[in-house]
């Protein structure tokens, strides 16, 4: 099994705060450095075990994504080199090729959903009320179905161990205003649209994401955190997609199924894996990187 990493430990930089995925160090005023480690999360919970490797390959997926969308949207990049904020070469070698070095912005308070097809919580209320975050749909649609158009679907950021809950858009106009909330709206869909056409044409269904942006010093919105990985999306293999039933996918989705099999209650703490299911993983983030960048 590959080595992996639960927890970085950068002496030399100061910790600003540890998420649910990622360590966050300040670097200076102006700039701060990511560490993405493998620590996988579901229900909000962090799981006891690591997946092998998935922190440089959820990098390198943001990585290419930010590169092709940067024309859309400014990103949080940065081209600041590793080697010359950490001299310390056994600190340095910890977090390459998991680690990225980004402007110091203001991150904005929700999350950018956006919704392809209906599955998931959505599926679950759509059932109910025929609606999903409260947007009524036609009736007669089917689980994994294709939606007439994405959806915007926003919610609040909850703190690791609480849950996000969805909000609408107009809750989201008062924590942003107006203006603000219509820009992170046509920002999150030309982005899910673009790269959704994309991952097709390398056989891969995006369900579903969640993005995450930023203002700088000008009130500049940037697109920040992560972008279309299997921790943030759905991934789907398209050459067996069929509505009706909630495709195998690419991501997390797995590990969530094989946890709801354990009537575990979805609080701290998590149960452990099996090597099975670490590895399966494992296997399948890999498999999204390399049909997604070639």
């Amino acid at each position: 099994m590959p080595e992996f990493l639960f927890q970085s430990d950068i002496k030399s930089l100061r910790l600003r705060n540890r998420g649910k995925v990622r360590d966050i160090y300040d670097i200076d005023d102006k700039h701060l450095l990511i560490v993405t480690t493998d620590r996988l999360s579901a229900f909000d919970v962090v799981l006891p075990d690591p997946i092998p490797g998935k922190g440089e390959i959820l990098t390198k997926m943001s990585n290419f994504w930010f590169a092709r969308v940067r024309t859309t949207i400014p990103n949080q990049l940065t081209d600041l080199s590793l080697d010359k904020i950490i001299k310390d070469p056994a600190e340095r070698k910890q977090v390459e090729g998991r680690s990225i070095i980004v402007k110091k912005l203001k991150p904005l308070p929700i999350e950018a959903v956006v919704r392809g097809y209906l599955v998931g919580s959505g599926w679950k209320e759509y059932q109910a009320s025929g609606t999903v975050c409260g947007i009524k749909l036609p009736s007669g649609l089917k689980e994994a179905d294709r939606l007439p158009e994405p959806l915007f679907t926003p919610s609040t950021k909850a703190e690791a161990g609480h849950h996000d809950e969805n909000i609408s858009f107009d809750q989201a106009a008062e924590l942003l205003g107006k203006d603000m909330a219509e820009k992170v709206k046509n920002a999150s869909m030309t982005i899910y649209k673009e790269c959704a056409a994309y991952a097709l044409t390398r056989g891969i269904i995006i369900a579903d994401t969640k993005f995450e942006f930023g203002l700088d010093d000008n009130g500049t919105l940037t697109l920040i955190d992560e972008v279309l990985t299997p921790d943030s999306s759905r991934f789907w293999p398209a050459e067996s997609y069929k509505p009706g039933a909630n495709p195998p996918s690419y991501d997390k989705q797995y590990v969530r199924d094989y946890l709801e099999t354990l009537g575990w209650n979805k609080k701290p703490p998590a149960p452990k894996l099996p090597p099975e299911v670490i590895n399966k993983t494992a296997e399948k983030y890999r498999e999204a990187l390399t049909k997604l960048t070639g």
